[in-house]
């Protein structure tokens, strides 16, 4: 059973796609179906709606999620209507959503269901919580589009990154996407005693000396740096911004005289926007990257085929990017 065994050792793991119709789907049951056959509990939802029987944009089938007994899941009270399983209430959420309340139930009987989980991160933190608290271990989140923010580890654990033909039916480009967003998956964590300093930091733009003191540069958000990028730093060479690092301020970062003893430290990956192509000139000007919390990876999935209908050669594709990723890369059909 490759890589479900890395999985388990940890309490939530999202399942984000690099683009639409990358294969989340599919990688979902296959881990719903191995982890049942291994007699695990496990919860899974949703942030958006998933397990429709038709793309709502391609109008072409999509893959149903199919439950076990003894699986708990999430859903909108609409959707939990509409199952084709038998379960039971085990919980109603008060707050209402466009698509009714949040129903947390248990299948009794295995059939197919479709998700649609909390609309934002924070709450999707506390349903993780809660379940725990039932006794739950293992709960999977299956992402909507590329939301790649739910792989962040401030909200699940880890992560199951999906690749493929959807991403570009070109084998180079592939690679070379798939290869960049790993890169940024992987960047290095700070040493945990700034982390701890720094996680408190909950907005603005700062600066550390060779002290370890953090400066406020005076920046509310590094959005609003413009011209000034130079004033960042004045009293060190390492920088945390606690919002989003954009590729117009990387690229401004990357001109200056010192750029080689830089070290820009994001919260984690998701609140990098930058390109490939400007990373690459930051990083070969010596330029580096860190973050508070290095989000883990524990698999690379692959879907050989395009919404369009066009496919690439499964094993030597997975070949192709489990050497420049370098770790496996998994089509689970063919598992």
């Amino acid at each position: 059973m490759p890589f479900v065994e890395k999985i388990l050792p940890y309490r939530s793991l999202s399942i984000v796609g690099m683009e639409k119709n990358t294969g989340k789907t599919v990688c979902l049951n296959y881990l719903l179906r191995r982890l049942h056959e291994r007699g695990v509990a496990v919860a899974v939802t949703s942030i958006g709606i998933d397990g429709e029987q038709v793309d709502s944009v391609y109008a072409t089938a999509k893959p149903e999620i199919t439950l076990y007994e003894g699986t708990h899941f999430i859903t909108s009270e609409q959707h939990y209507r509409q199952r084709r399983l038998v379960s039971r209430i085990v919980d109603v959420d008060r707050q209402h959503t466009a698509l009714g309340s949040l129903v947390t139930a248990e299948v009794l009987c295995r059939g197919k269901v479709i998700l649609s989980g909390a609309a934002t991160t924070e709450k999707l933190r506390r349903q993780i919580d809660e379940l725990e608290a039932r006794g739950i271990p293992l709960t999977l989140v299956d992402g909507a589009l590329s939301r790649l923010s739910l792989a962040s580890p401030t909200i699940t654990d880890a992560m199951v990154l999906a690749t493929g033909a959807a991403v570009s039916v070109n084998l180079q480009q592939l690679v070379s996407k798939t290869r960049f967003v790993c890169s940024l998956v992987r960047l290095p964590a700070v040493e945990p005693a700034l982390r701890d300093k720094l996680s408190r930091l909950t907005s603005g733009v700062w600066c550390i000396d060779d002290d370890g003191v953090c400066h406020d540069t005076g920046f509310a958000s590094a959005l609003l740096v413009g011209s000034h990028v130079a004033d960042l730093f004045r009293q060190g060479r390492r920088l945390f911004l606690s919002g989003v690092l954009s590729d117009r301020l990387l690229r401004q970062i990357a001109t200056l005289p010192h750029v080689e003893e830089i070290t820009l430290i994001a919260r984690d990956f998701t609140k990098l926007f930058i390109t490939p192509e400007t990373y690459a000139d930051y990083h070969r000007r010596g330029g580096q990257l860190a973050v508070l919390q290095q989000s883990q990876l524990t698999a690379v999935c692959f879907n050989p085929t395009s919404p369009q209908g066009f496919r690439l050669d499964s094993q030597r594709a997975c070949a192709t990017l489990s050497e420049a990723l370098g770790l496996p890369v998994y089509d689970v059909k063919m598992i």
